[in-house]
């Protein structure tokens, strides 16, 4: 059974945390779809007459279950009422990728068929990841190599240090939820930060001096000093322009 076309496919992050997925097959390609799902914190039956090396080494993972066996439909009900999050196809017998296709639609299941788009209800962009910040590129299926290729020019411009900035951002931005009870207030400050150009800083090793002053002024802001903001007082960033000049 053929999906419809992917002219507008709708992007989502998923949260798989100790949510139940199914891989069918075994060989190195099984493997790295594996280790993303357990990296996402999913928990994964695998299905396969024979496993990688690198899969058999997770064999004793609480996380996955291994079924040394072909593909069988009464994998479906093999868990009760638990039901699989999504399905990945991985064997290189097209017959049976098929038949997983056909079975998993008719469960209701979102399925993945490895460099089948046409009968897949989902597909794995090509990703780049720098701690919280996920960058995703995906043709549509039209070309995965294409895909692959821009990754990896994406890759060479974002390079470690977005990992720390985004953690910096992500950190002061919960802090001043806390602190800061005014909505826009809190707009202005979270725009501003955007604004900061830390990304020398990092590079250049000076960051973790700048965000140690950075904190100890925040702290000491008037501002900060009462739960009660008032005009006079309105949350600013105007200390940072002279911890930039000591740094």
């Amino acid at each position: 059974m053929e999906l419809n076309g992917w002219q507008h496919p709708f992007p989502i992050m998923m949260n798989l945390a100790r949510r139940r997925c199914l891989i069918v097959g075994g060989g190195p390609i099984a493997e790295r779809k594996l280790r993303s799902l357990l990296a996402a914190g999913a928990e994964v039956t695998l299905v396969s007459l024979a496993f990688t090396a690198g899969i058999l080494e997770m064999e004793h993972r609480s996380d996955v279950i291994m079924k040394r066996q072909p593909y069988d439909a009464a994998i479906w009900s093999a868990h009760g009422e638990a039901r699989f999050a999504l399905v990945i196809a991985a064997t290189n017998d097209s017959q049976v990728n098929r038949q997983i296709a056909q079975d998993a639609n008719a469960h209701d299941l979102l399925v993945n068929i490895v460099d089948k788009p046409e009968l897949s209800s989902f597909i794995l962009p090509s990703v780049v990841r720098r701690g919280k910040l996920v960058i995703t590129v995906s043709t549509g299926g039209a070309s995965p190599s294409a895909a692959r290729k821009i990754a990896k020019e994406i890759d060479k411009t974002y390079g470690d240090e977005y990992e720390i900035y985004l953690d910096f951002l992500s950190e002061t931005r919960l802090f001043i939820q806390e602190r800061v009870k005014d909505k826009k207030a809190r707009q202005g400050l979270f725009k501003d930060m955007l604004a900061w150009d830390l990304m020398p800083l990092i590079r250049e090793g000076k960051f973790e001096d700048w965000k140690e002053k950075f904190n100890l002024a925040l702290h000491g802001e008037a501002w900060m000093q009462s739960q009660e903001q008032v005009e006079m007082e309105l949350p600013s960033w105007s200390f940072n322009d002279e911890i930039r000049q000591h740094v």
